[in-house]
């Protein structure tokens, strides 16, 4: 049997309050609700999640820095840190696990300052503007490239 890949799915500030934060652009869905749609796709794929929220830089730090032998890709969502944190950008560079970073909205036709993703240059890619369904197509990507390789 193939080996079943690990991921971890880290969120970012403000991510507990998806559902009720700015429906219009961030939808209706909850976390729990994406967390659990998220599990079943990773059972269609063979991989086991765990999940992780925090509204704090060091705790997402150090939950990417267990990363190295202990996953085999990151799907994270950094949510404004996203443009603001080198911190998170160094530990994602350091870890040098795959990582796909994803954003509900489309931080491009939104305003400047969430042009610039600090991550972005240092993860393997990046989905945004696809609702919650980027974070499926982020476990799709990691699929692809961890088994493909």
């Amino acid at each position: 049997m193939a080996h079943k890949l690990k991921i971890m799915v880290l969120n970012g500030p403000n991510l507990q309050l998806l559902g009720t934060r700015e429906p219009e652009v961030y939808g209706a869905e909850t976390l729990a609700n994406l967390e659990e749609r998220c599990r079943k796709r990773a059972a269609q794929l063979k991989m086991t999640l765990d999940f992780f929220q925090s509204n704090h830089e060091g705790e997402l730090l150090d939950r990417i820095g267990s990363a190295k032998d202990n996953y085999d890709g990151i799907v994270i969502n950094p949510a404004a840190y996203t443009h603001t944190s080198i911190a998170l950008r160094d530990a994602v560079s350091g870890v040098a696990v795959p990582t796909v970073e994803v954003h509900i909205s489309n931080i491009h036709s939104r305003e400047a300052f969430r042009h610039t993703s600090l991550l972005a240059p240092v993860c393997a890619g990046q989905i945004c503007g696809m609702g919650t369904y980027g974070y499926e197509l982020a476990l799709l990507a990691l699929d692809n490239l961890i088994t493909k390789k």
